[in-house]
């Protein structure tokens, strides 16, 4: 075993004499303890370690002792419902071992050893099998089955299989036979987490990610399989926007990574997520997800890979050919954390301070997400959403404006949206999305006929209000003519009716795409209507005394995803309404006519 002896030592990065040959991303152990670290540069007399734990107590001639391995992480059943830390060590295990502060050094298995899990074999003896094939089954959680799978770079001859039975991860299920060698499989499979995982192809971004949240389907969609960037200054609600979204979304798995965030905050995280209730089967939100958790007060190294070990867990799930979603808050802090590091290294900086290889680094993590054909043939996604915490609320700070050249769901969060208690606070005139025209076919076939088109009528009336309220500013409101104050009272409506949602209501909190796309229809309509209306001269501002229209601004709360016949009874109502308001006129026969008509 390679060793080498330490000579310098500057927070979380330490230098050392080698005695043998080291690879760059080897994982090694540092000292007594058996610190866990990673080799981050080789010169001629030297290696330079990243520490993943508290480095207080070591001093210069300690020993690091090299594994011969890249740094991994453990993958098997046992994984969902789980909590761990930024290098995977369960934060349950070790909390009962050091208290509420996770200690260092704790050497504790990522997965259980001890427990059995019942498996159910799906290959025979004497099967042809390649990589990404599925050899069995374990029933992991009610809903979800965990497949063991050949490992990407085998293909061979099974000469063995377990029978059905209960097993511990780490028995061998099957033996492979290879050009190589027999190769055998169990449960139990470790990933480099820095190493994408292989899979056949990858496949158009045609479908939604659903999140429930009309101002995100309706206006910038997320794709399955794309990556979105959720940036906004302090106190704008993204890690309650994420949660939401985590909670909703039609994901089949979760994993959420809590990179750097504020320790107060992630163990309310930690202390909510496992009683939130899973609204699309009834049982609680864990039993799907998969939690990484890597406060600022932790060791700044392992922020750094905490991100890579959440992905690298959801690449394994998609190979599975489940669809999983990974949110991660923030992208900043983990962006600080490579400050730090290269500070530490005396590299030069770039822009801020930080490091000339952001953006490449940030490029590696966006790209994993995607929606692919796997090993094995099916079709999976892996949907990334990074919360950006621009100091100030600066959109043009580096990490912002790279993480927005690598991802094409931009949703902007606003200071005085959210200090307005208007939620979601994602500015429409600053977000944008790029998977629009991409998932409009998907729309068309769940109710949004012109979906596209009416969204882009939203968005022009929301470019012509912005445009207004600075004149109304200048010239006050009653010196507009009523054109241009009908653009502000359907302004209001849509505003109030389609983009604003109660979190707190159990009717919209979360929105179905059927009703999003109702919503969006009847607003439009009462767009035309009124236009029509103001065209023969009544005054815009009396719309907004209606009964009718107050009923179209809370619609949201009022009408229930599965009351989609409300939506008829409303328009006729609306109808009345506008038809009691509308002046007569006589056509040319004589027969009257009714504006709006």
């Amino acid at each position: 075993m390679n060793r080498a002896e330490i000579f310098w030592i500057s927070g979380p990065v330490l230098k050392a004499h080698p005695e043998g040959d080291f690879q760059m991303k080897e994982a090694v152990f540092v000292g007594d303890d058996r610190l866990v670290a990673e080799v981050i540069r080789l010169d001629v007399d030297a290696i330079t370690v990243q520490v993943f734990e508290d480095t207080t107590g070591l001093t210069p001639g300690m020993v690091i002792e090299g594994s011969g391995l890249p740094l991994a992480v453990e993958l098997g059943p046992g994984m969902l419902g789980a909590m761990f830390d930024g290098i995977q060590r369960p934060l349950r295990a070790v909390a009962s071992i050091y208290g509420d502060f996770i200690g260092t050094a704790a050497v504790v298995p990522s997965l259980d050893r001890e427990r059995q899990w019942r498996y159910q074999p799906a290959v025979e003896a004497g099967a042809q099998v390649s990589g990404g094939y599925c050899i069995g089954e374990i029933q992991e959680t009610a809903d979800l089955m965990h497949r063991v799978l050949v490992p990407p770079d085998a293909a061979g001859t099974v000469e063995w299989r377990a029978p059905e039975g209960s097993y511990c991860i780490d028995k061998p299920l099957a033996r492979i036979r290879l050009p190589r060698g027999l190769v055998e499989v169990s449960m139990l499979s470790r990933w480099p987490i820095r190493v994408p995982r292989p899979f056949r192809r990858r496949l158009a971004l045609e479908r939604p990610l659903l999140t429930g949240q009309r101002v995100i389907d309706t206006l910038y969609p997320i794709a399955k399989g794309g990556a979105s960037a959720m940036p906004g200054g302090f106190g704008t609600g993204k890690t309650v926007l994420q949660q939401t979204l985590a909670k909703w979304c039609d994901a089949d798995v979760i994993i959420y990574i809590g990179c750097g965030e504020r320790g107060n905050e992630m163990a309310g995280v930690l202390e909510e997520f496992p009683e939130l209730e899973d609204p699309r089967t009834g049982r609680m939100l864990m039993e799907r997800t998969v939690l990484i958790a890597n406060t600022s007060n932790m060791p700044v190294a392992a922020r750094e890979a905490s991100i890579y070990t959440g992905i690298t867990i959801g690449e394994y799930f998609r190979d599975q050919g489940y669809n999983v979603a990974l949110f991660a808050d923030s992208i900043s802090r983990w962006a600080e954390a490579l400050r730090e590091i290269s500070g530490r290294l005396e590299e030069l900086p770039a822009e801020e301070g930080y490091p000339a290889y952001l953006p490449s680094r940030l490029a590696e993590f966006f790209e994993r997400a995607g929606r692919t054909q796997v090993l094995a043939g099916q079709e999976s996604s892996l949907t990334v959403v990074g919360t950006v915490s621009p100091p100030g609320g600066d959109f043009s700070e580096p990490v912002t404006a790279h993480s927005r050249r690598y991802v094409k769901s931009f949703l902007a969060l606003d200071r005085d949206r959210a200090q307005a208690r208007f939620y979601p606070a994602i500015h429409p005139l600053q977000s944008y999305s790029e998977y629009v025209s991409s998932t409009a076919q998907w729309w068309q076939h769940h109710g949004g006929v012109r979906w596209a088109e009416r969204r882009e009528r939203m968005l022009a009336l929301l470019q012509e209000q912005a445009r207004l309220e600075k004149m109304v500013k200048i010239v006050g409101r009653d010196a507009l003519p009523p054109s241009q104050r009908l653009v502000l009272v359907c302004a209001e409506v849509m505003v109030e009716g389609l983009l604003r949602q109660s979190a707190f209501s159990e009717t919209d909190r979360y929105c179905s795409p059927e009703k999003q796309a109702a919503m969006l229809e009847l607003i439009d309509y009462f767009i035309q209507r009124a236009q029509a209306l103001v065209e023969a001269g009544v005054d815009p501002d009396t719309l907004l005394t209606l009964p009718v229209v107050r009923g179209l601004q809370r619609m949201g709360e009022d009408i229930d995803n599965d009351s989609l016949e409300d939506f008829e009874s409303l328009t006729h109502e609306l109808d009345d309404a506008l038809d009691a308001l509308a002046p007569s006129m006589q056509d040319e026969s004589g027969e009257q006519q009714v504006v709006g008509e």
